[in-house]
């Protein structure tokens, strides 16, 4: 009898394993850089990072290339956090119609999948940290 309730105890906890791993979902990658976006990737990491920051910018836009560093810096401080991404908006325009990005840099926030907040000028470090840290 000690032998079926070893086996019974044994298969039950196996069955709890395999319950948690299912309901645990795919662990998410942070990368400590942005992450590049098109028109074409942007809704898989959407819903793929649970926090996502997606900078929409230009190359020809001198305020864009002034909060690309600070941009740089934000993903390696807030890694395990958040995600951060580019977009450049003159190769994407599908995805800046379809937020409605109409000045650059405009920071777009997605949250569990929706986008929640935008930040839009060039803002300085901490203010962009402030803006963002309030989703974390």
């Amino acid at each position: 009898m000690d032998e079926l309730e070893d086996i019974r105890r044994k298969k039950m906890e196996k069955m709890m394993r395999d319950l948690s791993e299912e309901n645990s979902g795919p662990e998410v990658e942070y990368p400590e850089k942005p992450v590049v976006l098109t028109d074409g990737t942007i809704a898989a990491a959407v819903a793929q990072y649970p926090l996502l920051v997606v900078d929409c910018w230009a190359e020809w836009c001198g305020p864009c290339r002034s909060i690309a560093p600070v941009i740089e810096e934000l993903a390696r401080e807030l890694k395990g956090k958040a995600v951060f991404a580019k977009l450049n908006v003159d190769q994407n325009m599908q995805t800046a119609t379809r937020y409605n990005v109409s000045a650059i840099p405009t920071l777009l926030i997605f949250k569990g999948g929706r986008p929640v907040d935008r930040l839009v000028g060039a803002y300085p470090k901490p203010a962009l940290m402030k803006g963002i840290q309030k989703h974390l």
